[in-house]
């Protein structure tokens, strides 16, 4: 991260403590919803298939920074199906960071040639050690693993939503992203249980003894993109939620925190664990601070 960006990022975040402001710092734009797989986890695949316009998306990345928005996800579906003429992914990208966002990141299921030097980080869906992965996201992980070690830059973090059929092999993963080349650290959710895919759900003590794993891996020194101080909270939900700093926009509709928030009843069975660590950071948790400092510092 620059030098510049930290300070803006820093200034945003004690002024938001201080003055308990709401306002955003963080928004995703939903390129589009159209996907190549069917993973047994998602519920937001392949609804309308619609592939936004990049004329489209340049005026939602304008309303997220007129917003303040600095930290911009682009996400989908799969992003890097992502396309309208000549324009593909990486110009979206490359426009967001012409436009003023300090930070941009991109978030696929890894299929796809990973060649997009200008994001501060790829996001790549990794759920698990090769069988439990290709039993969610059918027979990609060799694909998915290859194109990593291919990448065109080292901008990479795997993305895992731990859920019942994998919840056993964060181990597995983490050792992938400490050893695999291109690949600076993992990062961790909890899968929110959509009223369709209700099964994996993980119990309390299901979370309870997957956070002692990962807190012991960051222990060892394991490249970890999550807060060990947020996990008691997310054991039973008690951290504050929605998260009024992060929006996600698509086709015009602006949605606080996450699209999950439209959904009757699923904030408080939330797994998203970047929401308790912001939601605490900007309640001026002082230790969510300094470590979210630290990580963030490390890994962007």
């Amino acid at each position: 991260m620059k030098l510049s960006s930290f300070i803006k990022l820093s200034a945003f975040g004690i002024s938001s403590i201080f003055f308990k402001m709401k306002s955003p710092i963080l928004g995703t734009i939903i390129v589009t919803d159209k996907c190549n797989l069917r993973c047994k986890h998602c519920s937001v695949n392949n609804i309308t298939s619609i592939i936004y316009s990049y004329s489209h998306i340049l005026c939602e990345m304008e309303v997220l920074y007129n917003m303040g928005i600095r930290i911009l996800f682009l996400c989908g579906g799969e992003t890097f199906l992502w396309q309208d003429g000549q324009y593909n992914i990486r110009d979206l990208v490359i426009k967001a960071k012409s436009i003023g966002f300090l930070i941009v990141n991109v978030v696929t299921n890894g299929t796809f040639k990973l060649d997009l030097p200008e994001a501060d980080l790829i996001l790549v869906s990794l759920d698990g050690d090769k069988e439990c992965h290709n039993n969610i996201r059918g027979d990609t992980h060799d694909t998915i693993i290859n194109n990593v070690k291919n990448a065109s830059s080292n901008n990479i973090c795997f993305y895992m939503a731990i859920n019942k059929i994998n919840k056993n092999t964060i181990t597995s993963v983490c050792e992938v992203a400490k050893t695999t080349k291109n690949v600076r650290a993992v990062s961790f959710n909890f899968h929110t249980p959509y009223p369709d895919t209700v099964e994996l759900q993980l119990s309390k003590k299901e979370k309870s003894e997957c956070l002692k794993i990962i807190s012991s891996l960051i222990d060892k020194k394991y490249p970890i993109f999550n807060l060990k101080i947020a996990f008691p909270y997310l054991i039973d939900n008690s951290f504050p939620s929605p998260c009024y700093q992060c929006v996600v926009i698509e086709n015009g509709r602006i949605s606080t925190c996450g699209r999950c928030i439209h959904v009757k009843d699923l904030c408080n069975k939330c797994g998203y664990f970047f929401v308790a660590e912001y939601t605490l950071l900007f309640k001026g948790n002082i230790k969510i601070i300094i470590e979210m400092l630290k990580t963030y510092l490390k890994y962007i």
